[in-house]
């Protein structure tokens, strides 16, 4: 039987070559994405059963220190002694300034605090560069002495990792279900009563509109109900919760996927 000759791809019909080279750029590109994918399970998966680990850590004396990490904060020199919960977190990285978690979700996670707004946004817990960020609060709230609100930030991971479960919120039978949110300083332990979900943007400076991110301290009673009634306004559902001057209340802030709004908010109140 006669050998058949190979055909040399540029003799090829200009149509046929058209045809494999985007069939090659389709296959390159798929190995691209799942080669992406993997990477992005195999961190997140990392990245969680890291957070679990530091969760084991409360309570303990371990130091995982072994460099010289880099100090956003200091600890306040009149501030009370810290929880025995978070000293070993707390010596292994002077960024931390509690813990949240909620029930049934993945949202059981170290919060931290830098100068800015940036850092922990690509950063985890070890100070290690991470897609997953870290959940922390604004720059501009303290914890001692407490601001009024305290503003906590997570990506709103795929995954679910980070306050990727957040929007479990939008359903009033999930809030019902699951009404308290627990929030720890690193100086006292806290509960924390669900009061208001809501979507909103991110405004222009110089807009005219309540901003959220931007409540911290209320310096009268008029302006602490004027940001009540505000949230309240844009509830996706009535709690029957609310909150009044010399309350302490909580924030937590993610991006929107799912409708018009470019944040999800879900606010709550401490009750003990």
């Amino acid at each position: 039987m006669a050998r058949r000759k190979k055909v040399r791809f540029k003799d090829l019909p200009k149509s046929i070559r058209i045809r494999k080279i985007i069939t090659w750029i389709f296959a390159a590109a798929g190995i691209a994405c799942l080669g992406y994918f993997s990477f992005y399970v195999k961190q997140a998966d990392n990245t969680q059963a890291n957070y679990e680990h530091l969760s084991d850590l409360k309570g303990t004396d371990y130091n995982r220190n072994k460099k010289t990490l880099v100090m956003h904060l200091t600890k306040e020199e009149d501030a009370p002694d810290i929880l025995d919960d978070y000293k070993t977190l707390y010596n292994n990285n002077k960024s931390l300034i509690g813990w949240v978690k909620i029930d049934d979700t993945l949202i059981d996670y170290p919060v931290m605090q830098s100068q800015s707004n940036e850092y922990y946004l690509n950063h985890n817990f070890n100070q290690e560069k991470d897609n997953n960020g870290s959940i922390f609060i604004d720059s501009a709230c303290k914890i001692w002495p407490r601001s009024q609100n305290i503003i906590m930030y997570g990506h709103n991971m795929k995954s679910g990792k980070m306050f990727g479960e957040l929007k479990k919120y939008k359903q009033e039978s999930f809030m019902k279900q699951h009404p308290y949110i627990f929030f720890d300083t690193l100086y006292e332990k806290g509960k924390y009563q669900v009061m208001y979900v809501f979507g909103d943007n991110v405004y222009d400076e110089v807009e005219v509109a309540f901003k959220y991110y931007q409540f911290i301290d209320a310096n009268s009673e008029q302006e602490w109900d004027s940001a009540m009634n505000d949230m309240a306004g844009k509830s996706l559902y009535d709690t029957g919760i609310t909150a009044e001057f010399g309350d302490k209340i909580i924030t937590l802030s993610t991006c929107d996927y799912e409708k018009d709004a470019e944040r999800f908010v879900v606010v709550a109140k401490k009750v003990s």
